[in-house]
């Protein structure tokens, strides 16, 4: 079986030198990149070529790592990349991942491919729980990475239910609580929304900002002994050694700085570390293998060399990097600045825009009332003047009548001569058409008196019509003036927009005022650092009383420890490092 695996390698190899290429598979945190490489190629080309494809500048940070039976290992630079470990199947498998963490993200990191690089490496392990993060952090940081992927929160757009698909929180922290996805996402969504105005690069910063607090952001751990045979774990970032128990990887029981660190070295599998002062005995300590103490040793030397690097003067390609990052963000902020105003304005348009839909439909509310108005008024003037008609027939119908009994009573009184009886009942007849004809004057009178208050009636309701009219035709005109849609001349003055007010001419005062800006912005910081801290402490305290004591692991239990006692990350590694070298390696020793 194994002559037959080292006869199909050794096939593999004279492929590889009778075709003098070989193919390459790099896996970045985003994408997968294949290349072509020629047999001679060493680390450093294969890496140069990596990092011109990504267009990344800040290339000290990363390396290509490669998974080595049970451990990694890292590309070397100067030595052929068919010459090392790597695996024989092509294409040949590395991952492209930041090697060494900086300090200070904020004042290291320039380029955003790199900021974009390390948001999601760091993302990554804290899902994965490689790092471990308090679950009011997760919720913080969870938001932060949901607006760098969504941008500004938007209630119309992001829905509930819009992060059910995302993974956003360790399985750890999930589990920590009696809490559904849609507490979860609420509570998310809560802190998402106050980071509005953001840029994506901001978004992934702050994230960064807030994960390198963490105590195991940037930690490589290694296990080791010390000469008792301790078993301990050996802990390697960007400001030197700490040494750790085996079940707690969140304080360190000793640490040295890399300023105190004069030298490194192995043999075999010893670790030797020669601190700097001479007469303080050297720090010793003993890993299970061979390639360990390699892996150890280029994880030193790296973060010794970036320590260092860090307190001299930058490189001129540094310092041009930086200058270009600054003038790139200064152009970024004036350009915000110019889509937020034009934002503004566009809003209030809208705005007026909306004000004047609103008091059209109200003017066409009124017109339909002044025409219903207007209808009303014209039924009952036609109403009235019909009954002003049929009283005035009446009233001639009477008068006529009472023509007619006058006429019958000079009758009666000329034929009265025919004699007393008949005078007599002409008489009572006379008397009988006297009294019917007073009657009928005075319902003559009424009728007439009826027709003339009808006639009133009819002139007021003829008036109340003039009046609707008028009415309506103030509010037509008046609806016409308001509509959006006429041309522009016809609209009023102080409701006009022209693309005059939607310009802008950034002259060397934007610059000057971005400036003060930026200086306003570091003199904000402690108080933006309170803030976050307010916040994780609200965020805390929210959630506690869902808590399920009982699912707490070792590391929550330490690190609740330490944040009742007030001690932090950097606080403990002041407060080691004050100690004299050679009280820490004696601590050590006894471990």
């Amino acid at each position: 079986m194994a002559s037959a695996f080292a006869a199909k390698m050794g096939f593999n190899s004279l492929l590889r030198k009778q075709s003098r290429t070989f193919s390459v598979r790099i896996c970045t945190m985003e994408s997968d990149l294949e290349f072509s490489c020629e047999v001679k190629w060493k680390g450093k080309d294969l890496f140069d070529m990596v990092c011109r494809a990504l267009g990344l500048r800040e290339t000290w940070f990363f390396g290509l790592q490669y998974n080595i039976k049970d451990t990694v290992a890292w590309l070397k630079m100067e030595k052929k990349v068919l010459d090392q470990e790597v695996p024989k199947e092509e294409p040949i498998t590395l991952h492209f991942l930041a090697k060494f963490y900086p300090e200070n993200a904020e004042e290291e990191l320039v380029q955003d491919i790199t900021q974009h690089l390390f948001f999601l490496q760091v993302k990554k392990n804290i899902l994965e729980e490689e790092i471990h993060c308090p679950p009011e952090a997760s919720v913080l940081l969870a938001s932060y990475a949901v607006h760098a992927k969504y941008g500004d929160y938007d209630p119309s757009v992001h829905k509930p239910g819009f992060l059910a698909e995302e993974e956003l929180l360790p399985k750890r922290v999930i589990n920590l609580y009696q809490m559904t996805a849609e507490m979860w996402e609420e509570r998310i969504t809560a802190c998402y929304a106050e980071h509005r105005g953001r840029t994506r690069d901001e978004a992934e910063m702050e994230y960064l900002k807030i994960a390198q607090d963490l105590d195991m952001y940037g930690v490589n751990y290694f296990l080791i002994r010390n000469k008792k045979g301790t078993d301990l774990l050996l802990g390697v970032d960007a400001l030197g050694l700490h040494i750790y128990e085996q079940d707690n990887r969140l304080t360190p029981k000793c640490s040295f700085p890399w300023n105190e660190i004069r030298n490194i070295s192995y043999s075999d599998k010893e670790f030797t570390i020669k601190p700097l002062d001479k007469k303080t005995n050297v720090f010793k300590f003993n890993s299970s293998r061979l390639r360990v103490n390699k892996l150890i040793l280029q994880l030193c030397i790296g973060n010794h060399d970036l320590f260092m690097r860090r307190r001299r003067i930058d490189s001129l390609e540094v310092q041009q990097m930086k200058a270009q990052a600054r003038e790139e963000r200064a152009r970024k902020q004036v350009e915000r600045q110019r889509l937020q105003r034009e934002k503004q304005l566009r809003e209030e348009a809208e705005r007026a825009r909306d004000e004047l839909q609103r008091q059209l439909i109200q003017l066409q509310d009124e017109a339909h009332m002044a025409n219903d108005a207007l209808l009303r008024s014209e039924q009952t003037a036609d109403l009235l003047a019909e009954k002003a008609q049929i009283a005035e027939e009446e009233a001639k119908l009477l008068a006529q009548k009472a023509a007619e009994a006058e006429t019958e009573m000079q009758r009666i009184k000329v034929t009265a001569i025919r004699g007393q009886e008949e005078r007599r009942l002409m008489e009572q007849k006379m008397l009988e058409a006297e009294m019917l004809a007073l009657k009928m004057a005075e319902e003559s009178d009424r009728r007439a008196k009826e027709a003339e208050h009808l006639k009133q009636d009819l002139q007021e309701a003829r008036e109340a019509e003039r009046r609707a009219k008028h009415k309506l035709l103030e509010i037509t005109s008046k609806a016409v003036y308001m509509s959006p849609g006429l041309p522009p001349d016809c609209m009023p003055r102080d409701l006009s927009f022209s693309r005059e007010n939607l310009s802008f001419d950034f002259k060397d005062t934007d610059m000057k005022r971005l400036s003060m800006e930026i200086e306003k912005e570091k003199v904000e910081y402690m108080e933006k650092s309170k803030h976050l801290q307010e916040q994780l402490n609200e965020l805390k305290t929210e959630i506690e009383s869902l808590k399920l004591k009982e699912r707490e692991t070792p590391l929550d239990i330490i690190h609740n420890h330490n944040t009742e006692q007030g001690t932090s990350k950097h606080s403990n590694f002041k407060k080691l490092t004050l100690q004299s070298t050679k009280t820490r390696v004696a601590f050590f020793e006894e471990l």
